[in-house]
C-alpha cells in the first residue's frame, strides 16, 4: 500500500470538506401542496353536519357488534394481504436508512501486506494496516439529501399505502360479514317460503285427485314449488361463497367458532340484531386531504418525484469525494504497530461533467415528467375521493328512502296475500290469484332484504369513503 504521510496538509483538507458541507445547497424545487379545486361543500350534506364532525370516526366506534369487532381483529392480525404491506413498510424505512447513511463517512478497517522490489532494487516486504474511509462524496449540491427526502418521502407513502390496505380490510370484513348475514337471512326466508309452497302443493294435489280443482292448478302450484328449491340451492351456494370470502380476508381456513355459532342462531343471525351503525357525518371536502390515506399516500409520491429533480440537477455539477488513511506501515510484519510507524493520509478527488452524450439532460426530463404523472394521479385521487364521498350520501340518503317505501310495500303485499287466500277459499277467486300473491311477495321479501343489505354496505361505503379511521 502507499505509505501514509505525516503534516499538516490534512487537516487542512479535512477544514475545507467541513467548510463546504456546511455550504452545501439544494436543487431540490421548492414543494408547496397543489390548490384542489373542491366545492365547499358536499352535495346533499348541510353545513352544519360539515361543522359537526370534522375527524372520521375509528372502526371500533363505528362497528360496535362485539362480534364484528372481533372479526376484524382477526383479520387485522391474520391477513396475508397486510402483511405483505407491513413488510414493505419496512422494506421502505431500511432503503431511507440507506440514504441517510449515505451522508456520514464510512470506516472500514483495511490491511495489506506484499513483496517486492523497493526503491533500491532489492526484494523487501511492506506491510500496511490501519482504517481507511473510502471516497466520500460532500454533499455540496445536496444531491445525498435528495436521495434521501426522496427515500423518506417514498417510506411514508408506503406507509400510507398500508394504512389504506387497513381502511379497505376493515370495511372489507364488515362488508363481508353483513353480505353473510344476508345470505343467511336470505336462506331462511326461502326455506320458509320453500316449506309454505309444498304444503300448498300437497293441498292442491288432493284436491286434483278429489276433483275439487283442475290440473293447471296442480301443475302452477308444483311450479312454484320447484322455482322455491332452485331459489335455495341459489341462496345455499349464496351463503358459502360469502362465507369462504370472509374467511379468506381473515387468514383463515374457515370462520372463528364464535361467527358459526351466531350464524346458527337464526334469532342473531339477522340484519336487525346487529348493533346499529352509526351515521358518519360529512366533513369539509378539503379535510379529504388530510383524512383519507390514498391521497396522503399520492401527495408523498409527489414530494418524491420532486425531490429526484433535485437528484437529476445535481448531476450537473462537479462532485467531491475524500478519501483517508490512519494506520501503521512497515517493512516487518513484527514492527508493523511499534512507535514511530504511525501516519496518515488524505485525498480529494474532483467529478466534472464535461460530455455525457444527453444523458444527464434526459435523466432530468424523466424527473420533471414523473413529477408531473405524481401531480396528476394527485389530482385525480382528489377527484375519485370527492367521487366516492358524494356518491355514498347520495346512496345513504336514496336508500333509506327506498327501504321505508319497500317496508310499506311489503306490508300491503302480505296483507293481499291474506285476502287471496280468504277469496278462494270462499270460491271468489281463482288459485291463479293466491299463486300470484305468493310470488309477488317472496320477489318483494327478497328485495326488501337486499335493500336492508345495501343501506348497510352504503354507510361502511361512507365511513371508507370518509376516511374512517383504522
Amino acid at each position: 500500500g502507499t505509505p501514509p504521510y505525516k503534516g499538516g496538509e490534512g487537516v487542512k483538507l479535512a477544514a475545507l470538506a467541513a467548510a463546504l458541507m456546511l455550504t452545501g445547497c439544494s436543487l431540490v424545487p421548492q414543494y408547496e401542496r397543489p390548490a384542489s379545486k373542491l366545492p365547499q361543500q358536499f352535495e346533499g350534506s348541510s353545513a352544519q353536519a360539515a361543522a359537526s364532525q370534522i375527524a372520521a370516526p375509528t372502526w371500533e366506534q363505528f362497528f360496535t357488534d362485539p362480534l364484528l369487532q372481533s372479526l376484524i381483529r382477526t383479520a387485522l392480525a391474520g391477513n396475508h394481504d397486510l402483511r405483505v404491506a407491513s413488510l414493505r413498510l419496512s422494506q421502505a424505512q431500511a432503503q431511507f436508512d440507506i440514504q441517510r447513511a449515505a451522508l456520514l463517512p464510512t470506516l472500514s478497517g483495511q490491511g495489506n501486506a506484499s513483496r517486492g522490489h523497493n526503491a533500491s532494487g532489492d526484494i523487501g516486504n511492506a506491510f500496511n494496516a490501519g482504517v481507511v474511509v473510502p471516497a466520500w462524496e460532500l454533499d455540496f449540491f445536496g444531491r445525498i439529501r435528495a436521495l434521501k427526502e426522496q427515500a423518506l418521502a417514498q417510506y411514508l407513502a408506503t406507509d400510507e399505502a398500508r394504512q389504506s390496505y387497513e381502511l379497505a380490510l376493515v370495511s372489507s370484513v364488515a362488508q363481508s360479514w353483513m353480505t353473510l348475514i344476508a345470505a343467511q337471512e336470505q336462506l331462511a326466508l326461502t326455506e320458509r317460503t320453500l316449506q309454505s309452497r309444498q304444503a300448498s302443493l300437497q293441498l292442491m294435489h288432493l284436491r286434483w285427485q278429489s276433483g275439487l280443482s283442475s290440473e293447471l292448478d296442480y301443475r302452477q302450484a308444483q311450479s312454484q314449488a320447484e322455482a322455491a328449491g332452485a331459489a335455495l340451492a341459489e341462496g345455499q351456494r349464496l351463503q358459502s361463497a360469502a362465507r369462504s370470502a370472509l374467511a379468506l380476508l381473515l387468514g383463515q381456513n374457515a370462520l372463528p367458532e364464535n361467527a358459526q355459532q351466531a350464524l346458527a342462531d337464526p334469532a342473531s343471525a339477522r340484519l336487525e340484531a346487529l348493533a346499529p351503525l352509526p351515521v358518519v357525518a360529512a366533513g369539509l371536502p378539503s379535510e379529504l386531504l388530510t383524512r383519507r390515506p390514498d391521497i396522503r399516500q399520492a401527495e408523498q409520491q409527489l414530494i418524491a418525484a420532486n425531490a429526484q429533480i433535485g437528484v437529476a440537477r445535481a448531476a450537473f455539477y462537479p462532485s467531491i469525494s475524500l478519501t483517508g488513511q490512519f494506520g501503521s506501515v512497515s517493512t516487518e510484519l513484527s514492527n508493523l504497530f511499534k512507535s514511530g510507524s504511525w501516519g496518515f493520509n488524505l485525498g480529494a478527488a474532483l467529478n466534472l461533467p464535461i460530455f455525457t452524450g444527453g444523458r444527464n439532460r434526459a435523466n432530468l426530463q424523466v424527473a420533471q415528467a414523473e413529477r408531473e404523472i405524481m401531480l396528476t394521479q394527485y389530482d385525480k385521487a382528489i377527484q375519485s375521493a370527492f367521487k366516492e364521498v358524494s356518491d355514498a350520501l347520495q346512496s345513504h340518503s336514496r336508500l333509506a328512502e327506498q327501504a321505508r317505501a319497500q317496508a310499506a310495500q311489503l306490508q300491503a303485499e302480505r296483507r293481499r296475500l291474506e285476502l287471496a287466500e280468504l277469496r278462494y277459499q270462499h270460491g271468489v277467486a281463482s288459485h291463479l290469484d293466491v299463486l300470484d300473491a305468493q310470488r309477488s311477495l317472496f320477489a318483494l321479501e327478497q328485495a326488501e332484504l337486499q335493500t336492508r343489505l345495501a343501506e348497510q354496505l352504503g354507510r361502511i361505503a361512507l365511513f371508507k369513503a370518509m376516511g374512517g379511521s383504522a
